[in-house]
C-alpha cells in the first residue's frame, strides 16, 4: 500500500481528502502546518507528498524547498493544492521542483489521477522488476546517495561521455537528462543500443585495466552525471556485498531485459513510441482504459523518448483519428485496442 502525506491547515479538507485517499487504498499520514509537514516527511518517508501552499509556520513552497535539501525527501514526487490560480504562484512552484499543481477546489478525480499518475511515472522509470522489493530499493538508493558524493560532470547535447574502443576507467549514473549507448555498423550507420535516464547506472563493469568501453555514449540532452573511477568502485563493491550483489543484478536485468524493449522503441515510429507510452501510463496507474489519466506532456514525450513538440502532434493526429480525448492535462482513451495495434 503506497503511502501519501497530506500536509493541509485546513481540518475539514484535511480529514476530507484523508477519507479520499484512504477510500482509494492508500495509507495516509498527515500534518497540520508546513513545519510539522517537513518532520513527518522525515519520520515516514512517504511515496508522495500532497502540500498546500498557504500554511502556518512554513508554506508549502518552503516545504518543497527544505525537503529538496534531504537525501532522503528529496526525490519523493511532490503536489501542491492551493487556491492561488495566477501563472507565476504555478510557474514557481514547478521551478522549486513540484511534480504537479492542483487548484482548490479540485474535482477528487483530478487529484487521484495526478497521484496515480506520479506513481506511475516513478514505476516506469525506476523499472523495479526484481522480486527482491523494497529491501532491494532501499540499499541501490544508498549506492546512489554514495555515487551523489562523487564528481559531478555535465554534458551539452550531443557530447560524447566515453568513445568505443578507449579504455574503461569510470563508472556513471545519471543525476538528469538522457544518454544514449550507441555503436556504427560497417556503413557507418548508428544503432542505439540502450537509452539511460535519471537514476540510471552504466558503463563497463569489468575491473580488468585493459578492457575498453564496447559502444559510446553521448548525451541526448543535458544531462549531469556522476562518475566514480573503477579503482573507487572496487572498493565501494567490496566493502557492501549487498549492494554489489544489487547492482550486479540491475544491471544484468537491465542488459537482459531491458536493451530489447528500448531497442524497439529506440526503432519503433514515433506514432508506436506515442502510443505505447499512453498505454503503458494506463497500464501501471492500473486504470480501466476509458477513464481519463492525467498524464503531462513532458511525461510522456520523457518517457516514450521524443520531442515534445513531435509528441503534442502525435496526440493531435491520435484525436483526430478517434483514438484519444484530450482535455487540458487529461487524456482519455477511446480506442485501447487500436492503440495498441499502431505499428
Amino acid at each position: 500500500m503506497k503511502k501519501i502525506l497530506l500536509i493541509e491547515d485546513d481540518v475539514t479538507v484535511r480529514e476530507n481528502t484523508a477519507e479520499l485517499l484512504e477510500l482509494s487504498n492508500y495509507e495516509v499520514v498527515t500534518a497540520p502546518d508546513g513545519k510539522k509537514g517537513v518532520d513527518k516527511a522525515k519520520e515516514e518517508l512517504p511515496d508522495i507528498i500532497v502540500c498546500d501552499i498557504m500554511m502556518p509556520e512554513l508554506d508549502g513552497y518552503d516545504v518543497l524547498s527544505r525537503l529538496s535539501e534531504d537525501p532522503e525527501t528529496k526525490g519523493i514526487p511532490f503536489i501542491f493544492l492551493s487556491a492561488k490560480t495566477e501563472h507565476k504562484d504555478v510557474r514557481r512552484g514547478m521551478d522549486l521542483g513540484a511534480d504537479d499543481y492542483l487548484t482548490k477546489p479540485f474535482e477528487e478525480e483530478d487529484l487521484l489521477s495526478a497521484i496515480e499518475s506520479r506513481l506511475a511515472k516513478v514505476e516506469i522509470l525506476q523499472a523495479q522488476n526484481n522480486n527482491n522489493g523494497a529491501e532491494a530499493v532501499q540499499n541501490l538508493t544508498a549506492f546512489r546517495e554514495m555515487m551523489r558524493s562523487r564528481e559531478q560532470m555535465s554534458f551539452k547535447a550531443g557530447e560524447n561521455i566515453y568513445e568505443e574502443g578507449k579504455s574503461s576507467l569510470h563508472f556513471y549514473m545519471v543525476e538528469r537528462g538522457v544518454v544514449k549507448a550507441h555503436k556504427f555498423d560497417s556503413r557507418g550507420k548508428e544503432m542505439i543500443t540502450e537509452l539511460y535516464k535519471e537514476g540510471d547506472f552504466f558503463g563497463n563493469l569489468s575491473f580488468n585495466k585493459n578492457t575498453a568501453y564496447g559502444e559510446y555514449a553521448t548525451a541526448l540532452e543535458d544531462s549531469v552525471l556522476y562518475v566514480v573511477s573503477k579503482d573507487d568502485l572496487r572498493e565501494i563493491l567490496k566493502n557492501n556485498s549487498n549492494i554489489s550483489m544489487e547492482l550486479l543484478q540491475e544491471m544484468g536485468d537491465h542488459l537482459m531485459g531491458v536493451k530489447e524493449q528500448l531497442i524497439e522503441i529506440a526503432y519503433a515510429s514515433v506514432r508506436r513510441k506515442t502510443a505505447r507510452t499512453i498505454l503503458l501510463f494506463a497500464h501501471k496507474i492500473k486504470k480501466n482504459p476509458l477513464h481519463s489519466i492525467r498524464i503531462s506532456r513532458a511525461d510522456l514525450a520523457g518517457v516514450a523518448g521524443i520531442a515534445s513538440e513531435t509528441l503534442i502532434r502525435t496526440l493531435s493526429d491520435f484525436k483526430k483519428e478517434g483514438l484519444i480525448e484530450i482535455e487540458g492535462r487529461n487524456v482519455k482513451l477511446l480506442d485501447a485496442e487500436k492503440l495498441e495495434r499502431i505499428s
